[in-house]
């Protein structure tokens, strides 16, 4: 795309009303950018992605009623809490339990939106430092790295092959170089796709080594009714989600400040950062409680405005709307449960990592200065709790990894904040 072609691109608000001959292919378009990244979650969670399309549709609607249609923001399925939900997956919790980690996650959520409606959001970065939210984050993807290998085929010792997969491996780096050539190479809206345009290429090269079961597809009806699974309370679950919580308010606030900049009004300001938050969690506790993800603010999708200019909230809306549609098509849930491991491998392999340098990036970004014994010490004591297996048990709870990070980090956090105020720190606060 040259400059002067961007220059003379249509701006359309975030309030404009669009033709519904072009609102829907701009919201098909919407729709391609979150769905590569959203098929994943559940099928990494072995639930029906009908379902989580169906809730995610629903959860944005709601989102765009709360924000007063103010913000054009799509919500998809989370990947700051695949960490903890496989850490409960492995200790023989059932998904129905590990639901009501994400209903009391989206309580905390709004929660959390309430009081940022009344005091701000200070008091966040004093609780969670750049250099505590950098380690989370960094963990997250970190922890997740040998499933990632697992799933594309290479001997780590969680499967029970302790050999190299040939054809896993051949299709996993299919599925990764296809991503990567896509994400340099190409331009325009196909730049915002990479992950899809992967899926695809993996899924036909699967196809081709003969990885691929088409019965259940022959098999599926064309109309199905989303599957409703009510949460069942497990307070392992809730215990061990709910630090994740904290890492998708962070990105939220990022998302909502970048979003900002590209429709040109502060959105923190009008409708606020308080409603944007209490759609997200009041998006992500329905999920919970009726058997889907948690959900977020997707880049993906403010990457899509970004390129085509088109800001209007009812573009949005009309994606949302595609998106509780495919929730109703078997045929196209049946096609998704087919796609093989090896494929979700190669998009993890980029996918994890990708998340782990998210957080590297908050380092950069928030120019935290290292030379500070404060942060240094908070980094690497958050990075190597969360990293090197050290588990706590209580009763019959368990907390590890990324939840035992982040609880390490809060109590850091306040211990610093005390000795601020005592006058007792060698350093003086940023």
């Amino acid at each position: 795309m040259t400059k002067n072609l961007k220059e003379n691109l249509e701006v359309i608000g975030v309030r404009d009303k669009v033709p519904l001959k072009r609102a829907i292919p701009l919201s098909i378009q919407h729709l391609f950018a979150m769905f590569g990244a959203s098929i994943l979650v559940p099928i990494l969670f072995k639930i029906d992605p009908a379902t989580v399309f169906f809730f995610n549709g629903i959860g944005t609607l709601l989102y765009a009623f709360i924000t007063k249609g103010k913000i054009p923001a799509y919500l998809g399925s989370s990947f700051a809490f695949l960490t903890p939900v496989f850490l409960l997956i492995e200790q023989g919790v059932s998904f129905n339990q590990i639901q009501s980690g994400f209903f009391v996650s989206g309580i905390l959520f709004m929660f959390i939106a309430c009081i940022v409606g009344f005091i701000g959001t200070t008091w966040i970065k004093k609780l969670f430092p750049p250099a505590a939210m950098g380690a989370i984050v960094t963990i997250i993807g970190l922890e997740l790295a040998p499933t990632a290998a697992d799933m594309a085929g290479f001997p780590v010792g969680l499967s029970n092959s302790p050999v190299l997969n040939p054809k896993w491996v051949t299709v996993s780096m299919i599925t990764l170089i296809t991503i990567v050539l896509c994400s340099i190479l190409l331009r325009g809206f196909l730049k915002v796709i990479p992950i899809l345009i992967g899926v695809i290429v993996g899924y036909i090269a699967a196809c081709v080594v003969g990885l691929v079961d088409f019965t259940s597809i022959q098999n599926a009806h064309f109309f199905v009714t989303p599957k409703i699974q009510i949460m069942e309370f497990n307070l392992n679950a809730v215990l061990t989600i709910l630090p994740a919580t904290f890492v998708v308010i962070a990105e939220h606030i990022g998302h909502l400040s970048v979003t900002s900049s590209i429709v040109g009004s502060d959105l923190s300001i009008d409708p606020g950062l308080h409603k944007s938050l209490l759609g997200d969690g009041l998006s992500t506790a329905i999920s919970g409680f009726f058997g889907s993800v948690p959900t977020t603010t997707y880049g993906e999708n403010i990457g899509v405005m970004a390129i085509t200019k088109v800001y209007s909230v009812y573009v949005i809306c009309g994606a949302a709307l595609l998106s509780i549609i495919l929730g109703f098509s078997g045929k196209l849930s049946a096609l998704i449960s087919t796609i093989p491991t090896p494929v979700l491998g190669g998009v993890s392999l980029l996918l994890f990592g990708t998340i782990a340098t998210s957080g590297l990036r908050t380092f950069m970004e928030e120019k935290v200065d290292f030379s500070k014994s404060r942060n240094l010490i908070m980094t690497s004591v958050v990075l190597i709790v969360g990293l090197s297996n050290i588990s706590i048990k209580v009763a019959s709870i368990e907390i590890e990894g990324m939840g035992l990070a982040t609880i390490v980090a809060i109590i850091m956090s306040i211990t610093f904040i005390i000795f601020d105020k005592l006058g007792i720190m060698n350093e003086k606060d940023n």
